[in-house]
């Protein structure tokens, strides 16, 4: 499979020059981009002013020496991609023996080391989603995903960067002409083909953004994005997605550390039509995501899908079933929708102090939220009687 640039030159592989722009960072690149990490002043501002807060007003000027130095002896030594990807495989131990109460990972052991696959997941936290398929995959000795990030989140050129080491590639949404996007959505299409054909597995969401209010559900227009590259080299839609390895991942926290800020931006939404992000919105809700409590967590990967699909719409249907048919019913989802039978009066304890410590004009979008997977299995269930 080949496809042309405008210089009609045969793109044949993923590391062409074609994809400089989008694409994760490569080893020789990497020494360089750990130096812009460091030598970032608005990355290390906004960690001084984040970590430090109101100490951070007044020392700035002797905290700000102190963390390039930490991040110079964290990250200084580091010149390839695998050695990064190590330091996040340590980092993520210590986050799931700190902030969970276990992970527990079905199916990937299932999974062939020599092949690429397209890991499709629903979305709810910012970095841990392909962090926990990234370490999944390590513990059963397979290759790392190359994981796709939407543009909003290189808002400085330390994130940027890092994100560039960690094997993301960028999906470009801040397009307004119709000729800019179709030729980025080709791009984007072609690089994702050409990866799974190298063997290299990506992991992308079932659609654009977090799924702040629960409902996941797979957008058509990804799974239409994948096939560009396939109409272009003359295959029907279902025989492109088989060659495309598509296992769907059901990610399920038992508590979401964000579900306070969710709802916060749902409900301003709803009450005045609009919500404008805060200057470190993203990199708090990052923050608050690896640090805070998750109560258990799940993550369970199917067969690859092969069958049982012609159209996108019937690929998207699938990828939703497997999803709500494997979301673990947890106890905050239960006692969301007022079902407490299987639930411990300790469980209860600790939901309903959860949900008491919000400020009441939040509580029912976050009961809905939490609430959102058991109506959806419901659904499902309904729909197949």
């Amino acid at each position: 499979m080949t496809v042309r640039n405008n210089d009609e030159q045969r793109i044949t592989s993923s590391d062409d020059s074609f994809f400089d722009d989008i694409r994760p960072c490569k080893d020789e690149e990497v020494a360089l981009e750990i130096k812009k990490i460091i030598e970032d002043k608005k990355l290390v501002n906004d960690i001084v002013r984040y970590r430090y807060k109101w100490l951070g007003r007044s020392f700035a000027f002797i905290l700000r020496p102190l963390v390039k130095r930490y991040m110079q002896q964290k990250f200084g030594k580091i010149t390839n991609v695998a050695q990064f990807q190590e330091l996040v495989a340590r980092f993520m131990q210590n986050m799931i023996e700190s902030s969970t109460d276990g992970v527990e990972f079905i199916g990937f052991d299932k999974l062939d080391k020599n092949k690429g696959y397209l890991f499709i997941s629903n979305h709810r936290d910012i970095s841990l989603d392909p962090a926990f398929v990234d370490y999944a995959l390590y513990l059963n000795g397979m290759d790392t995903v190359r994981i796709a990030i939407g543009d909003n989140l290189l808002k400085t050129k330390a994130a940027s960067s890092l994100m560039r080491i960690n094997k993301s590639f960028i999906v470009k949404r801040n397009i307004s002409s119709m000729r800019e996007k179709l030729k980025e959505l080709t791009k984007l299409s072609t690089y994702i083909g050409l990866s799974l054909k190298e063997k290299h597995s990506i992991w992308i969401a079932q659609k654009e953004g977090r799924a702040k209010d629960g409902n996941d559900k797979t957008d058509v227009a990804v799974l239409k994005m994948f096939y560009v590259y396939g109409k272009k080299n003359n295959l029907s839609f279902k025989e492109y997605i088989k060659t495309m390895n598509l296992v769907p991942v059901s990610i399920t926290y038992e508590y979401d550390p964000g579900d306070l800020a969710k709802a916060k931006e749902l409900v301003m939404k709803k009450n005045t039509g609009k919500y404008q992000k805060g200057e470190l919105e993203d990199l708090i809700s990052i923050a608050s995501g690896i640090k805070g409590y998750k109560g258990r967590v799940c993550l369970i990967a199917g067969d690859p899908i092969y069958d049982g699909f012609e159209t996108p719409e019937e690929l998207a249907a699938l990828i939703d079933k497997f999803i709500y048919e494997n979301y673990q019913m947890y106890p905050s989802t239960l006692l969301a929708c007022g079902i407490d039978n299987n639930c411990t009066s300790e469980q209860k304890r600790v939901f309903n102090e959860r949900i008491a410590s919000y400020p009441q004009a939040y509580r029912q979008q976050v009961l809905d939220m939490y609430a959102m997977p058991y109506k959806n299995l419901c659904k499902l269930k309904e729909q197949e009687k």
